[in-house]
Parts: structure tokens; sequence; C-alpha cells
């Protein structure tokens, strides 16, 4: 328990520089790989199976099983600050049971919302905007990822517990081990055996479960501070309220992201359908879906680095406020912001002069070929502004402030995005849904780099 302890205590005494490196370097590359083999499933049904409607139906699903695994990561994220100040101040105890009510509280919340997945299936592809097209491969999908998700919500809960204990290069082989089985089982079953979306739904699943299991052996091996003592594993309900009061700001991010979804796909199946009217006809609004499958696999890609180092910051920032050393609180995030910004401007630059190689390298088909490389450096332009929106965030969540954190996670999709799809789609179509993407990233980035510099300064 000693050693693990010390572990926890470089968070406040390591060089600012090298330990948010080190914290988000091993979180990054393992988002980056999370990300890598989203883009497979991709990049593999594209060219080696069903096409533009398989693009449609994983783009449709996944925003569903990202929110029914949230409730893990919510759980995480939140129980993760508490731990993390609670190991800050010396309370061990504390920490200790903040774990087993996390334990509790995921395992609950998940196997009760993949009951609810399994019971009402259709209606949820149907509110996600899979059309009768793309329903027979998004059912196919989604049936065989609801076998996983209680592994991936568990995995996603203990990654950030493990991240909190400051053990970085742990909490990275929790994605990594998953990222690398999708990829060889894509290969396999896709490519050789021809299963097709059934093969990518195996994949992934077998990906979630691989996760899970591994964070399981983790705590159970005795190599974690933490332990499944049996007098922790009941709820305290002062900690409850804790843990998701902090971690609701991120069921609440995800549940906006969700609910995004279902406004964004509406709308491109209604503005597609008039927009390649002439071309596709009735197909437009799956075309249209099928192009931001193609954008949003890239968004995963390029944002790895600046959701590494959000996810590096928050326990440094955490610990040190539980510490009460507000000077390193304020160089750690100060920091964060300058790496992100200077990453963020390399990746543009990298999208605006390169979108048709980039683009080529996932499908074959014409129309996307045409019609997706365009929208890409149109939606990419925000990408500086998403590191200062997601940094601002995860600051007040680390400091255990959860109204201003809800605030501005509410305010990046439900005060700017969603409002500006119906106003600028009434008047420009298709390219207002795009166009409304990009500038509600802005516009959210800026309030956000206020309120950081405001409440930071007081530090």
């Amino acid at each position: 328990m000693k050693q693990s302890t010390k572990t926890s205590d470089k968070l406040g005494t390591e060089n600012i520089g090298k330990l948010l490196l080190q914290q988000s370097l091993p979180a990054s590359i393992g988002f980056l790989v999370m990300s890598f083999y989203q883009m497979v499933d991709v990049f593999f049904v594209s060219k080696y199976a069903e096409g533009e409607l398989a693009i449609a139906a994983i783009t449709v699903v996944l925003p569903i099983t990202f929110l029914i695994s949230s409730f893990g990561m919510a759980i995480g994220v939140g129980g993760a600050s508490v731990l993390a100040r609670a190991l800050g101040e010396g309370h061990t105890e504390k920490a200790q049971k903040t774990f087993g009510n996390q334990i509790i509280l995921t395992l609950g919340f998940i196997l009760f919302f993949v009951s609810m997945g399994y019971l009402f299936q259709d209606q949820l592809l149907r509110v996600f905007g899979a059309n009768p097209e793309i329903m027979p491969y998004a059912k196919r999908y989604f049936n065989v990822l609801l076998i996983g998700l209680p592994f991936l919500g568990w995995a996603m809960m203990t990654n950030n517990v493990i991240r909190a204990e400051g053990k970085p290069k742990v909490a990275m082989l929790t994605m990594v081990i998953p990222a690398v089985s999708n990829i060889i089982l894509d290969f396999v079953l896709i490519y050789h055996f021809n299963f097709g979306i059934y093969g990518a739904a195996i994949a992934t699943s077998s990906g979630y479960i691989l996760s899970g299991s591994f964070t399981l052996w983790f705590f159970l091996s005795g190599r974690s501070e933490l332990t499944f003592t049996p007098e922790f594993l009941k709820l305290d309900f002062s900690l409850v309220k804790e843990i998701t009061s902090i971690g609701s700001i991120t069921l609440v991010r995800q549940s906006m992201f969700s609910l995004l979804a279902v406004v964004l796909y509406s709308q491109l199946n209604k503005w597609g359908h008039v927009a390649f009217a002439d071309t596709m006809g009735s197909s437009g609004g799956s075309h249209a879906i099928a192009i931001y499958g193609l954008i949003r696999g890239f968004t995963l890609f390029v944002a790895f680095p600046i959701i590494g180092i959000m996810q590096g910051l928050m326990p440094i920032v955490s610990y040190n406020f539980g510490a009460q050393n507000g000077q390193r609180v304020k160089q750690s995030v100060w920091l964060a912001i300058q790496w992100t910004t200077g990453i963020s401007v390399l990746l543009f630059s990298i999208i605006a002069l390169f979108p048709h190689q980039l683009i080529a390298i996932f499908t074959h088909d014409p129309d996307l070929l045409e019609h997706t490389p365009r929208v890409l450096q149109l939606i990419f332009i925000s990408l500086p502004a998403m590191g200062i929106g997601f940094i601002g965030g995860a600051f007040f969540q680390a400091i255990g402030k959860p109204v201003p954190a809800l605030i501005l996670t509410l305010a990046r999709q439900g005060l700017f995005m969603i409002p500006l799809m119906y106003i600028l789609s009434h008047f420009m179509g298709l390219d207002g849904v795009w166009i409304s993407m990009p500038l509600g990233e802005i516009l959210a980035g800026t309030w956000a780099g206020i309120w950081l510099f405001l409440r930071v300064n007081r530090l």
C-alpha cells in the first residue's frame, strides 16, 4: 500500500511539463488506437462489405452504445475526481469507499440500460436516424454490440480510476488491448470470411469484453492500491451524491452528444434527400449520413491528443487542488491549453491541405469521394476551439465544481450547435447543417475560455 501511495503522490511533486506528458501521452495513445479501430470498422465495411449503407448503420448505432456505456464513464470520472482529491488529502479510506460505490453504481446502471436497449431497439434506432434502408444493417450491428456493452461500461469506469491512481500506462492498455483485437478480428471476419457488418460487430464487441476483463484482472491481481474489500461494497449516499454530482457532467456531455446525433441525423435525412434528389433520389438522406460517418471517424482520430491531454490534466488538477497547491493547478491548465492549441493547428493544416487523399483511404465510392472532402475541411475549422472547450469543462469537473462544468457542457450542443442547425439549415439547406457544427464549436470554446481564464487566475 505504501509503495502504491507514492505513485499517486508524484501528482503533487513531479515537474508539471514532465507530469502532464506522462499522464497525457498514454491517454492520447489509447484514444488514438481506439479511434483508429473505429475507423477500421468503417474502412473494412466500406471497401470489403456493404459499403455506404453499412457506414450509415455504424454511424447511427454508435451514439446509442456510447450513451448506454457513458453511465460507466460518468461514474468513473465523478469517482476519480473524488478519489484523487482524497488521495491528495491523505484520506485512503475515503478513496476505498469511493471505489466500492463506483463498482455498485456502474454494474446497476449498465445492466439496466443494456436490458432497455434489447427491449426497445427498434424505437431507439429509428430515433437515432435509422431509415428503412439503414435499419436492417443497424439491427445486426446493434444486437451484437449490446453483448459487450456491460464490459465497456466497466472498462470506462475503471480506466478513470486507474488514471486517478497515477498509473496512466495501465489505463492506456485498457484501450490498446481491445483496439488491437478489433483490428485483427475485422481483418479476419470481414476481409477473409466476408461476415460484413456482422463481423464488424463481433470484432468490436469482443474488444469491449477484453478491455473490461483486463481492468478486472488489474484490480483482482493486487496491482492497485484500491481493493474489492466487502465492507466498502455498499452504497454511501453522501459519496453517491458527490460522485453523481461531478459525474453527471460527463453523463450530460455524452447525452448531449446523443441528442445532437438525433437532431443531426434527422436533419441529414431531411436535407440530404433535398440536396441529392437529382442524383440519388430517396437515398440522399442515407448518403448524407454516410458522409458524416466518414467524417466522424476523423473527428475521433484528430481529437485524440486533445482528449488525451484533457484526461491527463484532470488527475493533476484534482490532486493539487485537494492539496491546496493552486500554483501547480494554474501551471498545468495553461500548459495544457498551449499544447492542445499547437497540436490542433498542425492537424487542421494537414486536413486542409489533403482532404481528398485522406477520404480516399477509407472509400472507393465515387459519390462519397466527390462530396466528403469539402465537408471535412469545413467541420475542422473549429479544431483549435475544441481543445479550449474540453479543457474548460474538465477543469471544473476536476476541482469538484459541477455547475460551471454542466453549463459549459450544455452550451456546446444545447445552446449553440442544435439551435444553429435548425436556423442555418432553414436558410442554407444541407450546408447549414454542416456549418452549424464548427460555428457552435467556436462559440462554445470562446465561452469556456473566458470562464477558465477568470477562475484559474483566482487560484
